[in-house]
This record gives C-alpha cells, sequence and structure tokens, in this order.
C-alpha cells in the first residue's frame, strides 16, 4: 500500500512541477477530473498503460514516477 502511495505522490509532485492542472492531465488520460484525483490520492490503482501514458504527458520516465524520490 505504501508504495502505491509514493508512485501517487511522485505523479502529484511532478505534475505539480511541471504547473499542470488535475482537469489537464485528465483530459490528456481522457478521464473526469475526479478520476484523475483518486490516481493522485492513491485510491485507485495505475495500470501500466496508464502509468506510462501519464509518464508521457508529464514528460518523464516512469520509472521516475514508480521510484521513491524520497530514498
Amino acid at each position: 500500500m505504501r508504495k502505491l502511495m509514493d508512485v501517487a505522490n511522485n505523479i502529484r509532485n511532478t505534475r505539480i512541477g511541471r504547473n499542470y492542472t488535475q482537469y489537464y492531465l485528465a483530459a490528456k488520460l481522457k478521464i473526469s477530473q475526479n478520476a484523475y484525483s483518486k490516481i493522485e490520492l492513491g485510491r485507485t490503482k495505475v495500470t501500466v498503460e496508464k502509468l506510462l501514458v501519464i509518464a508521457d504527458v508529464l514528460d518523464t520516465d516512469a520509472c521516475d514516477l514508480i521510484n521513491n524520490k524520497e530514498s
């Protein structure tokens, strides 16, 4: 469960660092802002496919979203 929260936090922090809104990411992923918010809150498990798309939109490597940046 902790790893899921780490990934969610990495996604959120990367999005904020890029000055992207949740609405922007949701539109790019073709999901609602509410559904996207659940990803960032760790309430929705992200498939590998969805993680790769998120990484692409955020212009980062998927491994950067998976690895705990605080370690």
